[in-house]
């Protein structure tokens, strides 16, 4: 069931998409299961008429606040639900929460689904996912229920797992599950490895520092080096003694409201105190920069990139032998990533006049824009990734969603496309020491797996890096159709179902979509949704704008003031489903988080009688005040600001909380949010939930989750995730009446 990248803005947003499935959003979304029993807590099923009624809303009081905004003035009635520490705020939470758990427990369905999730997770296969080579040695991330927490392991290659060793297990440093990593770096011989690690699902990292060989912690730490405001990154020195690494401003350094903001980059030597530690460049960036930092292979140079906030505009700092800093690309020149190669030249992925992008090479000895020379053209498929490797360019494609690779020599020619499954998708890409390519790919009917595409070949082979299925998918068939928008523009639609599904109208249908920062939904397989094709639904993605299936022009025609197509889109795709007979309203359902949440606000309060019900995660819902948190300043790029006549406007045309109408019946909703959430604040949820209640004319449950062990999605512990699984499923087989339970064989 999708919830929650390697591209900058991929690990700002997209690590918080999916839950369960096989995608790299996050350490935390790849788990497996074997086959077994599901055991059944109910035969047949109930009538709706039967399921448990939600108790009354908490008293939730009106304190109206009025605001005046480009000369309109807007009351808000439960600004006061904002303040997360007051004691009228927990206590109207907590009795939120206590409604919902009455509700949820009583569901028939609910403690059988937990127990089958909690057996499946705990005899999953192991897998491997944000892989780095050096020389000799392979780190990767592991995660293996029950463990809660994913570890980090060392390799020989990708098809020695006896070679295996564990470096660094945070299960074995929290033994209650809420440590985790947020990232890691290893030093360019393997030799140390830098780690960031937080707590409770806060992404607030401490910097410590282990010898690979021993998994010895060194004594060097430094904190506050990732925030979920601009995230953070480190990048090793030539000789492995120490690292360039983001930091945030000290106390006292700046006012205690720009402590989450201006980052910059600074120098710690190994064996001394951070105190020490020397700036080295950042003072000029933006109050909303957010800083990933690469090594060269050989040291010689360090690559910063610099994100202006989340709306995808970046520019380029390389620091070179001479120990100075040169800034080799602006915001405006449309430069969407680098790479530093292996042959003294960098190597940029460009949308300048490109929409889909292409490829360019510049020499290290002139870093300046003006020397780089197109070596790969723009054509018609989106270019995501760019892997250089000792003589060869690797390049991973969007076809509207689904993937594709190629393969160049390092000026660009001699190319070749390597073979991958239809409609499946490239997660990661990896150039190993001899210059050969590992990639990671998944489908919607086959875990994940690493390929191994070695020199001057063209088919990949599987290695040893694969996953296993507790179940079968073989009878889930998958298809691409196309839902035509509110202004003619085609949508993409992967519809997935059980192989002889009749058209009738009548199936259950969750419909899935995210729509922005130029995040695309590709391909993923996520074995939970066996329970769904079960009780005969179908699960359907759609590719709506605001992403980046198309490209540039996709994701622009999808933010700031035509964010409103996202949401037209969305909205054809479920009409389309409709039309063609797939299901109707009444057997509709939806689910989105964060930026999806907000697409869910939009739906609830745009389109309420499309859909009997709602899941919506982390959602962002009152587009007034976003960007007044912290997190929030970095989502102007994307969003706007209210600052902006226009802007404003367009914000308060489709902000979800401003446009729940009293006396509406509403569909069933069950929000989710999680207490320590530093990328979307958990008031927006309560302040939504709030002015449903209110508003409401319906019988269905609206319904408010919030988890004190979470925030955003990353660092959860498993059994905390699982229990939210087992809590969307419940919830949406009790409002569509899914009654059917299949034993696994």
């Amino acid at each position: 069931m999708p919830w929650l990248l390697r591209h900058h803005r991929y690990r700002r947003h997209v690590r918080e998409i999916d839950l369960a499935t096989d995608a790299p959003r996050s350490f935390l979304t790849f788990m497996r299961a074997n086959r077994l029993l599901f055991v059944a807590g109910l035969v047949g099923g109930l009538a709706l008429s039967d399921l448990p009624a939600a108790d009354s809303a908490p008293e939730t009081p009106k304190k109206p606040v009025a605001t005046n905004y480009q000369g309109v003035t807007v009351e808000d009635p439960y600004q006061w639900l904002e303040e997360d520490n007051e004691p009228q705020v927990k206590a109207w939470s907590a009795a939120q929460n206590q409604r919902t758990r009455q509700y949820l427990d009583k569901l028939p369905d609910r403690a059988a689904i937990e127990k089958q999730l909690t057996e499946w997770y705990a005899k999953t296969s192991p897998s491997y996912f944000s892989l780095v080579s050096r020389p000799g040695i392979l780190f990767a991330m592991k995660f293996q229920p029950p463990k809660q927490q994913p570890l980090l392991v060392t390799l020989a290659s990708a098809d020695d797992l006896k070679s295996e060793r564990v470096g660094i297990d945070p299960n074995v440093l929290d033994a209650k599950g809420t440590t985790a990593i947020d990232w890691f770096v290893p030093s360019l011989d393997g030799k140390r490895v830098a780690v960031s690690l937080s707590k409770g699902g806060s992404e607030d990292g401490t910097l410590r520092f282990y010898e690979t060989a021993a998994g010895k912690a060194l004594p060097d730490t430094i904190a506050h080096v990732q925030y979920p405001t601009a995230g953070g990154s480190a990048a090793w020195n030539a000789d492995g003694t120490g690292v360039y690494y983001t930091r945030f401003p000290r106390k006292g350094e700046r006012p205690e409201a720009d402590l989450n903001f201006y980052q910059q980059i600074y120098f710690h030597k190994l064996g001394t105190s951070d105190t020490e530690d020397t700036y080295s460049i950042g003072k000029d960036f933006p109050r909303i920069a957010e800083i990933a930092l690469e090594s060269s292979r050989d040291g010689k140079y360090i690559l910063a990139t610099v994100a202006n906030g989340d709306g995808g505009d970046f520019a380029h700092y390389l620091l070179g032998p001479d120990g100075t800093w040169k800034q080799v690309t602006q915001f405006s020149d449309q430069i969407k990533a680098a790479r530093l190669g292996r042959d003294n030249a960098l190597y940029l992925l460009s949308r300048a006049d490109a929409p889909r992008g292409k490829i360019l090479r510049l020499p290290l000895e002139v870093p300046e824009l003006k020397n780089a020379a197109e070596i790969v053209a723009s054509g018609d498929a989106v270019i995501e990734h760019i892997v250089p490797s000792t003589d060869a360019l690797y390049v991973g494609d969007l076809l509207g969603g689904p993937s594709q690779i190629r393969r160049f020599d390092l000026n660009g020619k001699n190319e070749m496309v390597i073979p991958i499954p239809q409609i499946s998708a490239v997660q990661e890409m990896l150039a190993l020491e001899d210059g050969s390519l590992l990639f990671r790919d998944v489908n919607y009917t086959e875990p994940a797996a690493w390929f191994h595409c070695a020199n001057e070949k063209t088919e990949p082979v599987k290695t040893a890096l694969r996953n296993t299925s507790p179940v079968s998918f073989a009878d889930i068939d998958v298809r691409r159709e196309f839902a035509t928008s509110k202004d003619g523009t085609k949508i993409p639609l992967n519809i997935i179902f059980q192989k002889g599904m009749k058209r009738d109208g009548h199936n259950p249908t969750l419909l899935y979509g995210y729509g922005g920062y130029g995040i695309s939904m590709s391909p993923s397989f996520d074995f939970t949704r066996r329970l769904w094709f079960d009780r005969g639904g179908v699960y359907v993605v759609a590719n709506i704008r605001g992403g980046d299936e198309f490209g540039e022009e996709w994701h622009k025609a999808g933010n700031l003031t035509k964010k409103q197509n996202v949401f037209d889109d969305f909205a054809a795709a479920a009409e389309y489903l409709i039309k063609e007979n797939y299901t109707r309203p009444e057997k509709l359902t939806m689910q989105g988080g964060s930026n999806g949440g907000l697409l869910m606000g939009a739906m609830i309060t745009q389109h309420p009688d499309l859909m009997r019900a709602v899941v919506s995660q982390v959602g962002i819902y009152d587009m007034l005040r976003v960007e007044l948190a912290p997190n929030g300043a970095f989502n102007v790029t994307e969003f706007g600001t209210v600052k902006d006549p226009e802007q404003f406007k367009a914000l308060y045309a489709y902000s979800p909380y401003h446009h729940v109408v009293d006396g509406t019946k509403y569909p069933g909703i069950l929000m989710m949010t999680g207490a320590n959430d530093g990328r979307v604040a958990p008031y927006h949820s309560r302040k939504m939930i709030a002015r449903l209640d209110e508003a409401n004319k319906s019988e269905n449950p609206i319904l408010l989750r919030t988890s004190s062990s979470a925030g955003h999605g990353m660092g959860t512990a498993l059994s905390e995730r699982i229990k939210q699984l087992a809590d969307i499923y419940a919830f949406l087989f009790a409002q569509l009446d899914m009654r059917r339970m299949t034993k696994y064989e």
